[in-house]
């Protein structure tokens, strides 16, 4: 018998409605005020237990502090308590803590279980702060030049081929590494030496040299085309990461890190409301460096003349004093893998505890054993940036500050682990959080800087679900009016259809965003055009003297080609938008995608069961539609 509903069916149908609206539900328990306390090792009970007494003795009531998928949230009822109390949790909690206001979903214990969260808002929703960022190209290629010097040298000394210099150099057209022998006669073979030993430097043809500014290219080494793309491609992907690291920090949910074009990055920061931690903490630069002190040469000397002796560079410490270190660079910061503030056991002083790579520990330990009894200094650098007018015109003014913030004598051989001494408690606890979210390849500068606030996103909230709520009723309105009772089965599906959508959409943790929004609203008026169709083609039927139940099922049948064809097209427009467009793009993509598969299954497979449970199998002579 025509338009008969199988079991399966219906448990098909009632097992995705049913899920789609578990994970819908989260959604409408809103979020409140929160503070999240992270350490290095992780949060655990006992943490749990201070957090709760420090927030208690200070006279302010969470509503909850528990640990939430290995994050310590404390809950509040107003942001005014959170602001109070983080501020308190900053003073009383030691500085390996990480203090960082968030809002965090009401979603109950028992929804929690299915693995049910809502949907994250993008930043023009939920309010944040966006941050275009520049990658300092140049800077990546000078510090490859810079360890490269130290190389040459000592190839040219296991060689026995004297110079009278290796130096990286720089002209208003790039880097390059000039090379001075004591004999030039050993040329040919020292040329043939370097270039098997650094297979990425190349000796620049005449051309290249010209464009260097250079007379020639003889004793000039550059790095290749190739390796200079190499090292830029990289310097961005490890800044990525490296930002990535830090917003982890933030304790932000759903942050956006990615890049944008060649040399710049996007950092967007949904329901930050310390935007001032965030630039602090994301624009800077620091790094450090481990040098022995060249104990041979008198430091004040030096600075007397002004020049360093060969194989050496005049610092400063940070008390003023001058002070000689090698060139060659033990450790830097890229080595780093963990660091934590402490407090060293000898003098009670603040310190840093580091932890270094295989390859970092391997060259520590190597330098450590054979200096015993000897000086190593940890150079603490950052580069700043700030734009100036010059000429009518303003530009960015790029500086590099270097300063020695320890100098001890090494004791006893060590490689992997050991700690940094010399440092103020908040110094010791903003060093340790730079190095552990890891060091950045090149310099990065914030070029433009967009905030939004919670009130305006709360209000772009409002205004989407108003625009979604008026092409709702209007399309209710238009199919009932238009297909009477059949109109108002497809509006039921266009109900299951938004449910469906929010409830994919949390399943998925998709960002929901304006552009987001828009594409729910289009989905809403596209979702019934199936059900036009479906209706128009039975209407068709009747009208040629067709029986109402081979009406029906012709109408499904024959309507089903046209509806795939039109969704399916409209869907590969959709994928598109993904692949290339921005984030803003992306996320009206999503909605769209996402639409049209539900909306698919619920006018198609829903409407049909209903349809087919009022009018199947039942002798009709007409049908309203």
């Amino acid at each position: 018998m025509l338009n008969q509903n199988p079991l399966y069916r219906w448990l098909l149908f009632l097992s995705v409605v049913l899920t789609g609206s578990l994970y819908a539900l989260p959604n409408v328990f809103g979020e409140q005020p929160a503070i999240q306390v992270s350490r290095a090792g992780g949060a655990n009970e006992r943490l749990v237990e201070q957090v709760n007494q420090i927030v208690s003795q200070a006279g302010y009531e969470a509503s909850s502090v528990a640990l939430e998928d290995g994050l310590l949230l404390a809950r509040f009822e107003n942001t005014d308590q959170q602001l109070a109390a983080a501020d308190v949790l900053r003073e009383e909690l030691s500085r390996d803590h990480v203090v960082a206001l968030n809002m965090a979903p009401r979603t109950p214990e028992w929804l929690r279980g299915f693995g049910a969260e809502p949907m994250s808002l993008g930043l023009d929703l939920r309010g944040g702060v966006h941050f275009l960022m520049e990658v300092d190209m140049d800077e990546a290629i000078d510090r490859a030049m810079e360890k490269a010097e130290p190389d040459f040298k000592k190839a040219l000394r296991e060689a026995r081929i004297r110079y009278r210099k290796v130096e990286k150099e720089k002209n208003s057209q790039g880097f390059y590494l000039q090379v001075e022998l004591r004999d030039e006669a050993d040329w040919e073979q020292a040329s043939a030496l370097l270039e098997e030993e650094f297979p990425v430097f190349v000796q620049p043809a005449a051309e290249q040299a010209r464009d260097l500014g250079l007379s020639n290219q003889g004793n000039v080494f550059i790095l290749s085309v190739e390796e200079q793309e190499r090292l830029r491609k990289m310097a961005i992907e490890q800044n990525v990461t490296t930002l990535r690291n830090r917003v982890n920090e933030l304790g932000v949910s759903e942050p956006l890190v990615q890049q944008q074009g060649k040399n710049r990055i996007v950092v967007e920061l949904p329901g930050v409301q310390d935007t001032a931690q965030a630039k602090d903490l994301l624009k800077a630069t620091a790094t450090l460096e481990f040098r022995m002190v060249d104990e041979d040469h008198d430091a004040a000397t030096a600075a007397r003349r002004g020049r360093a002796p060969a194989g050496t560079k005049l610092y400063e410490t940070r008390w003023g004093a001058p002070i000689l270190l090698k060139r060659d660079v033990i450790v830097d910061g890229t080595q780093l893998t963990d660091a934590a503030a402490t407090i060293e056991q000898d003098s009670g002083r603040p310190a840093v505890r580091v932890t270094l790579d295989s390859s970092g520990a391997k060259e520590m330990g190597k330098t450590t054993k054979d200096n015993v009894g000897n000086r190593m200094a940890v150079v603490f650098i950052e580069y700043k940036s700030e734009i100036r007018e010059r000429n009518g015109e303003k530009q960015r003014f790029k500086t590099k500050e270097e300063e020695v913030i320890n100098a001890a004598s090494i004791r006893e051989p060590f490689s992997k682990n050991f700690i940094i001494t010399g440092l103020e408690h908040a110094e010791a606890s903003n060093l340790a959080r730079l190095l552990r979210a890891g060091a950045l390849a090149a310099p990065i500068y914030i070029v433009e800087e967009r905030t939004v606030g919670p009130s305006l996103g709360a209000e772009n909230v409002k205004q989407g679900f108003t625009a979604v709520a008026i092409g709702f009723l209007l399309v209710v309105i238009f199919m009932v009016i238009y297909y009477r009772a059949f109109g108002l089965i497809a509006n039921m599906a266009l109900f299951i259809n938004l449910v469906m959508i929010i409830g994919v959409m949390s399943l998925m943790q998709a960002t929901l965003t304006l552009p987001g929004i828009a594409g729910i609203v289009l989905t809403v008026g596209m979702a019934v055009d199936a059900n036009v169709l479906i209706f128009e083609r039975i209407r068709e039927e009747i009208r040629a003297g067709t029986a109402v139940q081979t009406a029906i099922h012709a109408g499904y049948e024959k309507a089903f080609s046209t509806i795939a064809d039109a969704n399916v097209t409209t869907l590969i427009a959709a994928v598109v938008l993904f692949a290339m467009g921005s984030g803003p793009i992306k996320g009206f993509a999503v909605t769209l995608a996402i639409g049209i598969a539900t909306s698919m299954f619920t006018a198609i497979v829903g409407t049909r069961l209903v349809v087919n449970a009022v009018y199947g199998g039942r002798d009709k002579q007409t049908l309203p539609v």
